[in-house]
């Protein structure tokens, strides 16, 4: 199955930043909104809101459904209405199709930032991107049906996966612990092919991971062109979020700057 959306939930003693509107205290600096990507929660941005945190940005990490693009989309767009103020989007992995859907027609979204992302152009899904740069995730999820209306099939990483193909820049106890508290995402995430392209009209920043076995670096690389994106890399593997935070955050402190009107 050829799955290229996926993050993770980090090990950290960190809390994740609870879904807020922006203040007045910091109305002078773009709010940062963090979208994670398949089999993961908001905990995975944790090593990185801190950064943002102690540079006094207001960030909000919202839950990403996972059940399809569309409605993620939809439910990640929603939240942004609650933002005053400029914004800054970044996603992680398929959390980079959503913002991308998401933050079409915005005006308060000045920048987009993916990190190790899928960027699909119109006409476009995570499998039909991934068939064209594949990687050793099209063999490491199984497939589970689950029941509600209508019913759907629902992706997990397999156990024996989660280290060598999904975090391999992380120890290995930990990459095997992120694979314990994953959660899945359903088929549709993937399938569903986007129908807007936001990066076309807001200026976008890219961090490719040169050790991505997950998302193809050459697919990273590719996207990143073609969006004409400020881009950077960086040796780490697809959970760069949590394996290299400092870059990461670096990356949308950048995009945030230009938000806010500096060079």
């Amino acid at each position: 199955m050829a799955t290229a959306g996926c993050a993770v939930a980090a090990l950290s003693a960190l809390t994740t930043v609870p879904v807020a509107a922006n203040s007045g205290a910091s109305a002078a600096k773009p709010t940062v909104v963090l979208v994670h990507g398949a089999f993961a929660d908001s905990s995975s941005w944790n090593g990185v809101i801190e950064r943002l945190q102690r540079r006094g940005y207001t960030v909000m990490a919202p839950a990403n459904p996972l059940r399809g693009l569309y409605s993620d989309s939809a439910y990640i767009a929603s939240v942004l209405k609650t933002v005053k103020g400029p914004i800054v989007l970044a996603g992680h992995s398929y959390g980079g199709a959503v913002i991308s859907t998401a933050a079409a027609g915005n005006p308060r979204v000045k920048s987009l930032i993916y990190i190790n992302a899928l960027m699909l152009d119109v006409g476009e899904s995570g499998m039909s991107l991934s068939a064209r740069f594949p990687t050793a995730l099209g063999t490491a999820t199984n497939s589970v049906p689950y029941r509600t209306a209508g019913g759907g099939t629902d992706l997990y990483l397999k156990r024996d996966k989660v280290h060598p193909v999904f975090a391999n820049c992380l120890p290995e106890s930990q990459a095997n612990l992120l694979g314990v508290t994953q959660r899945p995402a359903a088929t549709t995430a993937f399938s569903e092919t986007a129908k807007v392209a936001a990066w076309k009209e807001i200026p976008s920043w890219a961090l490719v991971g040169r050790q991505d076995m997950t998302v193809s670096p050459q697919q990273e690389r590719f996207e990143a062109k073609r969006a004409h994106s400020h881009t950077q890399e960086i040796d780490s593997c697809h959970v760069s979020l949590i394996a290299r935070p400092d870059a990461v955050a670096d990356l949308i402190l950048q995009g945030a700057t230009a938000a806010a009107g500096g060079s």
